[in-house]
């Protein structure tokens, strides 16, 4: 999930630690690439003495539980060091900041994006499927929307399934700047899908109060200033759980896109 400005290189930046003081946030390089490399090219012999109880996985896993739980204004470094038994500074080693512990979380999230199935070779099945699987796993996730609207860096995970979207654009014959731009539009749709969903399931009222503003409406759409809104409601009902709504929505989007 990503969008195309999340594509050109991102600048080291000063960011400000719990404690108030300023540290450098990663580049993207730094972030991805050097922390795969081996021990001896990453970053110099550790010193002897006890091995530390935690990871840089164990701490994303841990920043993950408490937003799937909590929301992203419950992950701070104070509350995930708490959860893998660590100190607060010995985190900073692994994400130096708030930020960059987000760009973990989003990439380890984004390792759950695997599709069960091959790509079919009708583009717009296969982006259909792509969406599907991302609004489940924003749903799961329901703090990732949020984190996903500013911009991010690639990392491996996330890597991985903008290459399969890519590969299910390819029938298209458009050119990659144009791919990247269908695939941002479809992450950025689905995320303010997710959010609108999450936002109505939250606000869901009691029965009676559904039946009241039913009342209004057709109040309204009877007193022949509203003619649009009394066609509408006139209209056969379609089906209103979630994963038709969304369905619908999505064809929409999709079947509407061009290759030119």
């Amino acid at each position: 999930m990503a969008t195309t400005a999340a594509l050109s290189d991102r600048s080291t930046k000063t960011v400000t630690r719990e404690d108030g003081s300023g540290t450098p946030g990663r580049d993207p390089q730094q972030l991805w690439l050097n922390h795969q490399q081996p021990q001896s090219q990453a970053q110099p012999r550790a010193r002897r003495g006890r091995k530390p109880a935690f990871s840089r996985e164990a701490i994303t896993t841990a920043a993950v539980a408490l937003a799937d739980a909590e929301g992203l204004e419950a992950v701070t470094m104070r509350r995930v060091a708490a959860q893998v038994g660590a100190g607060v500074m010995s985190l900073y080693s692994y994400a130096p900041d708030k930020d960059t512990l987000l760009e973990l979380m989003v990439d380890h999230v984004s390792g759950e994006l695997t599709p069960s199935a091959a790509l079919t070779g009708d583009w717009r099945t296969d982006l259909k499927t792509i969406a599907h699987l991302q609004r489940a796993n924003m749903l799961r996730h329901p703090w990732l929307p949020t984190a996903l609207s500013t911009r991010r860096s690639l990392g491996p995970n996330t890597l991985a399934f903008l290459e399969h979207a890519l590969t299910a654009l390819r029938p298209t014959g458009l050119d990659g700047a144009a791919k990247l731009e269908v695939f941002a539009q479809l992450t950025a749709f689905v995320a303010g899908h997710v959010t609108h969903e999450l936002a109505q399931a939250a606000a869901v009222g009691s029965p009676d109060r559904a039946a009241a503003e039913a009342r209004y409406l057709a109040t309204v759409a009877a007193d022949g200033h509203h003619p649009e809104l009394a066609e509408a409601l006139s209209a056969p009902a379609r089906p209103l759980t979630p994963e038709a709504t969304f369905t619908r929505f999505l064809n929409r989007l999709i079947d509407g896109l061009g290759t030119d």
